[in-house]
């Protein structure tokens, strides 16, 4: 239940965000509040949830605790489903609130690679491990090293880096 709230939080938050900034409707938010909203709700979902789940919140993250066993492959499977069932529903929710047309202008505010991109997917998965890579250091240096819970800063410094990483 909390790794499907949490991803619900971060999902629908930055989906929101996203539609939001369609030109029909025109928060005027720019990549830096669609960046915000993203980095916001997670750092609020890391704190609301990091005691009951581990905060995963994405199946990367997953991923990377069951290689380094820090979770087993059955907990794993049901984190990632219940990630999925909280991503569904925030989806399901923003085509019910925003207009039509906004949904479909923004593609539900799924990222597509650019035309620039387009023949070059060594690049799009340059990036992606590049930033993934970032977001797991992140984790582990604030919220699973000792030393880190210390300072107190794990779901601020996990959400900052989705921020920086959305705004690069």
């Amino acid at each position: 239940t909390a790794e499907a709230l949490g991803t619900f939080f971060l999902c629908f938050a930055g989906i929101a965000a996203i539609l939001s900034n369609d030109k029909l409707i025109g928060s005027g938010a720019g990549i830096v509040g669609i960046a915000l909203a993203h980095g916001l709700a997670l750092s609020v979902a890391v704190n609301a949830f990091g005691g009951l789940s581990g905060a995963h919140f994405n199946p990367a993250v997953t991923a990377g605790m069951l290689v380094t066993g820090r979770i087993s492959g059955k907990l794993a499977g049901g984190y990632v489903i219940s990630q999925l069932i909280g991503a569904i529903v925030a989806s399901f929710l923003c085509i019910l609130i925003f207009p039509t047309e906004v949904v479909t202008n923004q593609k539900l505010g799924i990222p597509l690679p650019s035309p620039l991109f387009e023949h070059n997917i060594g690049v799009i998965l340059l990036v992606e491990f590049i930033l993934t890579f970032l977001l797991m250091t992140a984790i582990y240096g604030t919220a699973i090293d000792q030393r880190g819970p210390g300072v107190k800063i794990g779901a601020f410094g996990i959400g900052l880096t989705v921020t920086f990483e959305i705004l690069a």
